[in-house]
Parts: C-alpha cells; structure tokens; sequence
C-alpha cells in the first residue's frame, strides 16, 4: 500500500526540508509550473534513476493529479525501496490550497 501525504503536511514538511521532493511529469507540464525544490525526473525515465534517489530521508512524488505519480510510487516500492510517498491530489491540490508553485523545473 502506498503512503500518501496532503498538500498542507507537504508544505509544512518543505520548509524543514526534512525530505525529497520529485515531480515525475512530463516535459510539457513541468513547463509550465512545479512545486519549488522539486526534481524533475519524468516518470518513464525513473527505473534509470533508481539508485540515484536518496536512502536516508523521505522521497514524495507528485504528478498532475497524483494517479501516475501513486503508481511510481508502487514501482519503486516493488523495487524496495520503502521511503516513498505520494502527493494525494498532485500539483492540482497544492495549487487549489494556494502554495507556491514557480516556472518549470529543469531535467
């Protein structure tokens, strides 16, 4: 089962910068808005990064709406790794709770 974190726990986590944030969707969408401190890593390129992503803190995903970014989360958790959590609601809901988003993230 995935773990899921709201917008308003998110934000509060961010500014302890107590874990790691990825936005896994596409070129196009990150263009025109990510959730600051974000990585972008585009969700079919993210089997090439496992290893990359860090061990020691928790590891958010996020995507539009939060569908494909749970379904990252699950390939990752079939892979072991266990620190992952998705944002419920995507960039929409942090959006829609008035949280700072910023232009697009580089790759």
């Amino acid at each position: 089962m995935v773990s899921e974190i709201d917008s308003p726990s998110l934000y509060e986590q961010l500014q302890k910068k107590a874990l790691s944030l990825i936005d896994v969707r596409t070129p196009a969408e990150v263009a025109q808005a990510a959730i600051p401190g974000a990585i972008h890593i585009p969700m079919h390129l993210l089997p090439l990064h496992v290893e990359e992503l860090p061990k020691d803190k928790e590891i958010v995903l996020y995507c539009r709406s939060g569908a494909r970014s749970y379904h990252a989360c699950s390939y990752l958790m079939q892979q072991g790794i266990r620190n992952v959590m998705n944002l419920r609601g995507g960039i929409i809901s942090w959006a829609l709770h008035g949280f700072e988003l910023q232009p697009g993230l580089q790759s």
